[in-house]
């Protein structure tokens, strides 16, 4: 049996955020004194006691939506559907409102099992914050919380799920171990360039809300699928503006969501606007993935209808100012009409692949060697750089670590030919490889017993002749 779905609904600035962290214990969703913060269905995941649960948080509905706000009422009344349980909620310390009613009359067409949820009673009497809701003829008594303290929303929770079964661990496992499968795909740009409607491309459903107005996400939105049993989670994450133009803190809050959007995905695809080109955004953008180690796929997006000398132009530019990136692959799509959209996949996971790869220290040990004796490493300080083996050292992205001696005075002209001839050899697509150069001795290289064992004979003798300094010295 799956966990049951909670969807929480009500009018704007009822703090359904706030009661979705409680709910998943988490900073997920954002929460700030501002109505209107909540535009898309966002989902976590909870527990009480051995239940757990899923929850969805909805944008507010107050009934007059025009514009986006009629759109994202759209995607709330969508969260009703999907759910088993809704969580109906209401301001205890505006009162009742028509657009409550309306909510109410809604979700008795739905014939949905709906519960009533005072919020904001803290520093009032409950049953004085509850006894105008009871107008709006709800089949279930309300329940009175502080989702903002924290009352009463454990108590709440464990009535509401009262009926349904406990999980077994086996379950649980089985369950925590689902949740954490697939490839986490990071959908990143700047504002308007695209990525919802990419995501609704790729996943056949108007699941994000798309609307004409640049910055219409501001959440980063996880929706697992699955594709030719493959496994995904897409992260759909708030569009990036420039630093300057960054004036609500609802925003300044967002920029931190895709920023951590990125660092917790496995494969981040970028979406440029081909018809501005490249920005200056964009390539902030592009190093902070490259920063964070993130595999990474380019799709330039609004392809359709540009002429042919337009399209020649943006591909020279993707070449020429695109170069440090220059591992990931570009796709030239149209998120609208679906062109070239499903050829991202197969670039996604040949990132994926390459950034979870595992390579054996002999054969890493062989590249080194190989590369070393096709080009030296410079003479430093009268010493020619010795580079003696190398291993793995980590994932995601790929971590190869060398070993040798002067590896701190080695050019960084030199460890781009390595980082080159690595790539090349291993056949590393779309991820970028990281190189920690160390100084120091190989345990299994004769050569360096020997030096050390003649350092260890040189210290004896040295310490030996100080100390016969020093009994001639006293007599």
């Amino acid at each position: 049996m799956n966990p049951p779905v909670i969807a929480l609904v009500g009018r704007p600035n009822v703090g359904k955020s706030t009661l979705f962290n409680r709910l998943t214990r988490s900073r997920d969703a954002l929460v700030a004194d501002f109505a209107g913060l909540t535009r898309d269905r966002k989902y976590g995941e909870g527990k009480v006691g051995g239940k757990p649960y899923i929850v969805i948080d909805t944008g507010g509905i107050s009934g007059d939506e025009e514009g986006i706000d009629f759109v994202m009422a759209e995607q709330s009344l969508l969260a009703i559907e999907e759910a088993d349980i809704v969580l109906f909620m209401v301001d205890g310390k505006a009162g009742l409102t028509a657009a409550d009613e309306m909510i109410a009359q809604h979700l008795r067409q739905q014939g949905k099992e709906a519960w009533l949820i005072v919020n904001k009673t803290d520093g009032r009497d409950p049953d004085v914050a509850m006894a105008e809701f009871y107008a709006l003829g709800m089949s279930n008594e309300p329940i009175a919380i502080a989702a903002a303290h924290g009352r009463n929303v454990t108590v709440m929770i464990q009535h509401i799920l009262e009926p349904y079964p406990d999980y077994d661990e086996e379950a649980m496992a089985e369950h925590e171990q689902l949740k954490n499968k697939g490839i986490r795909i990071g959908v990143i740009g700047r504002p308007n360039v695209g990525k919802s409607t990419l995501v609704n491309r790729i996943l056949g459903e108007d699941r994000v809300v798309v609307f004409d107005q640049p910055g219409t996400t501001r959440d980063a939105i996880a929706i697992p699928f699955e594709r030719d049993e493959q496994e995904y989670t897409l992260i759909d994450t708030a569009g990036i503006r420039r630093r300057k133009n960054v004036t609500e803190i609802a925003e300044k809050f967002s920029i931190i969501k895709t920023l951590e959007a990125v660092r917790e995905c496995n494969v981040a695809v970028m979406v440029i606007d081909a018809r501005t080109g490249i920005v200056e955004q964009d390539l902030h953008l592009l190093d902070f993935v490259l920063q964070s180690g993130r595999a990474l796929v380019i799709a330039v997006n609004k392809w359709d209808g540009l002429d042919g000398d337009v399209k020649d132009k943006i591909k020279e530019d993707v070449d020429r100012r695109l170069g440090f990136v220059n591992y990931a692959d570009v796709h030239f799509i149209s998120a609208l009409h679906g062109t070239g959209v499903g050829h991202i996949y197969k670039s996604i996971n040949k990132a994926y692949n390459s950034a979870m790869s595992h390579w054996q220290t002999n054969r890493l040990t062989t590249i080194l060697e190989d590369a070393v004796q096709e080009h030296q490493p410079p003479v430093v300080r009268g010493r020619r750089i010795k580079l003696r083996y190398a291993h793995q050292g980590g994932k995601n992205p790929p971590i190869i670590v060398v070993h040798g001696n002067q590896t701190d005075a080695l050019p960084e002209s030199y460890k781009r030919y390595l980082t080159n001839t690595f790539r090349k050899v291993l056949k590393v697509k779309g991820t970028p490889i990281r190189f920690e150069f160390r100084s120091g001795n190989n345990p299994y290289d004769q050569t360096d017993k020997d030096d050390r064992e003649k350092a260890k004979q040189r210290q004896l003798k040295m310490t030996k002749d100080s100390r016969t300094d020093r009994k001639k010295r006293r007599h």
